[in-house]
């Protein structure tokens, strides 16, 4: 049984923020010390890097479920809540992050290079942190927020120079094996190899890497035996390698027409292989029927544009002009190859007319839904059980705008207003009166706006009342 894994599904979640603490501060003959809630800590991230020692994703094929830690609430005393700790998920170099629907996310390319999987939510802030001169002692703190969850796809892209294809048993293992250091399994039946094998190899001052992919067969870029499970690990080579075998004991093959069904695997499968430079290597010429039929083929294929080397990995003929040969065009695909640039900052102003929100009207659901960061990450940041909690996040849409524009879209009181995405919105009967004032003249954790009807209105309305009685006896008694 195999140990190689090039591809899993992980299920990622950061970890949540914590929440803010709601604490007055208490000391003899300090009656009114005033707010100390400290804030919540930041949930810890889901973090990709590469490390070049891994060769494998065998470790979360076991196991998918990664979490990172939560960060812990706030105190009293203004004491802060401990961050959450990152967790770092270590990859192999050419690992390629995709989501669900297989949207390339992050290409991993190079040791230390990382992604963020998943986002810690941030920290509530403390009741000391919301105190303002008009809301000097808030019986509220603000709740955590959610850190990222959902689950993204590993693939591992075999990150090589050189790519040996060919059909099983053509004769990979053997070359590769007396090319590098490499040690693959070798064995004298079909689908020897069941992984890639990487090597290195150093031919003058030029040192590149060369793999061998498991044997390709017909039908492999539909599926059929290893070849779609290998084919990405010669995406990124630099030179494709034809490893054709002249002493096959199959008598309906031939080292062409394997060829033939080599290319068009490659040309069906995509992703530039058939624009890649090649090489034809004709192995087993150790053998008197091989070197027959090398010699025999050498010129067709010569007249088809490929450079052909005649090789032996068994008696180690021919190994130095290939090594060198192969030396000299990955030399050339690096020079060619644009020079890495440093990472640009890129600053991106808000428009002046961004509002940072959008209110459109939901004739399904017959509500007013509103979509933004802000309003979102408010709503989920809010107790509702806490009146007051509730009267500071009507003030904070107020301010930014939400409530003229739901005047606009032509919502009126009683209406269903949503804030936040089909799945997780809170739904709630529209109020515009709601987030008139912002005087906090109730106990902690009150809000008077929310009772019925507000000090304010009913002053307002007993004002009106007053003026009318006077104007209608002003009316009744007036000469004429």
């Amino acid at each position: 049984m195999t140990t190689f894994v090039d591809r899993v599904e992980l299920h990622v979640a950061a970890g949540n923020g914590g929440h803010g603490c709601a604490s007055v501060h208490r000391e003899k003959f300090k009656p009114l010390g005033g707010p100390d809630g400290g804030n919540g800590g930041r949930g810890g991230d889901v973090i990709l890097t590469v490390d070049q020692s891994i060769t494998t994703l065998l470790e979360y094929h076991h196991s998918p479920h990664r979490k990172a830690t939560n960060g812990k609430p706030g105190e009293g005393g203004n004491r802060s809540g401990k961050d959450g700790q990152d967790l770092v998920l270590t990859v192999p170099d050419g690992t390629v992050v995709l989501d669900k629907q297989g949207n390339v996310l992050a290409d991993l390319v190079g040791e230390g290079t990382t992604y963020i999987a998943a986002q810690g939510g941030r920290g509530g802030l403390g009741n000391a942190a919301l105190s303002s001169a008009r809301r000097k002692a808030p019986g509220f703190a603000l709740l955590g927020e959610p850190g990222d969850a959902g689950d993204v796809v590993l693939e591992l892209k075999t990150v090589a120079d050189v790519a040996l294809v060919g059909y099983p048993s053509a004769g990979k293992s053997s070359l590769i094996s007396v090319l590098s250091a490499a040690k693959p399994k070798i064995a004298d039946y079909p689908f020897t190899t069941l992984v890639p094998n990487l090597g290195v190899v150093t031919a003058g001052s030029t040192v590149y890497t060369i793999a061998d992919v498991p044997g390709l067969i017909p039908g492999a870029s539909q599926g059929r035996g290893l070849g779609l499970e290998f084919l990405r690990h010669v995406e990124r080579c630099s030179v494709l390698v034809h490893v054709l075998d002249t002493a096959t004991l199959e008598s309906d093959r031939d080292p062409v027409s394997d060829l033939d069904v080599i290319e068009e695997e490659l040309r069906l499968y995509g992703g530039g292989l058939e624009k890649r430079p090649r090489l034809v290597v004709l192995n087993k010429v150790d053998i008197p029927d091989g070197k027959d039929l090398a010699e025999m083929i050498r010129p067709e294929l010569e007249e088809r544009g490929y450079k052909v080397f005649e090789v032996s990995a068994v008696a180690r003929t021919g190994l130095k002009e290939l090594s060198f040969a192969l030396a000299e065009i990955v030399a050339k695909a690096r020079a060619r190859k644009p020079k890495a640039e440093a990472t640009r900052i890129v600053i991106r102003p808000k428009a002046v007319d961004d509002a940072g929100f959008t209110v459109a009207y939901d004739e399904a659901e017959d509500v007013y839904r509103v979509r933004g960061e802000k309003p979102e990450r408010w709503v989920r940041q809010t107790d509702f059980n806490n009146d007051e909690a509730v009267g500071y996040l009507a003030d904070r849409l107020n301010r930014l705008g939400v409530e003229d524009a739901l005047v606009k879209a032509g919502a009126r009181a009683g209406d269903g207003v949503a804030i936040g995405s089909d799945e997780d919105a809170v739904v709630f009967d529209w109020e515009p009166t709601l987030t008139a004032g912002a005087e906090m003249l109730g106990r902690r954790g009150e809000d008077h706006r929310l009772d019925a009807p507000r000090p304010a209105t009913q002053r307002r309305r007993e004002k009106e009342a007053r003026r009318d009685d006077v104007q209608r006896e002003f009316d009744e008694f007036r000469p004429f």
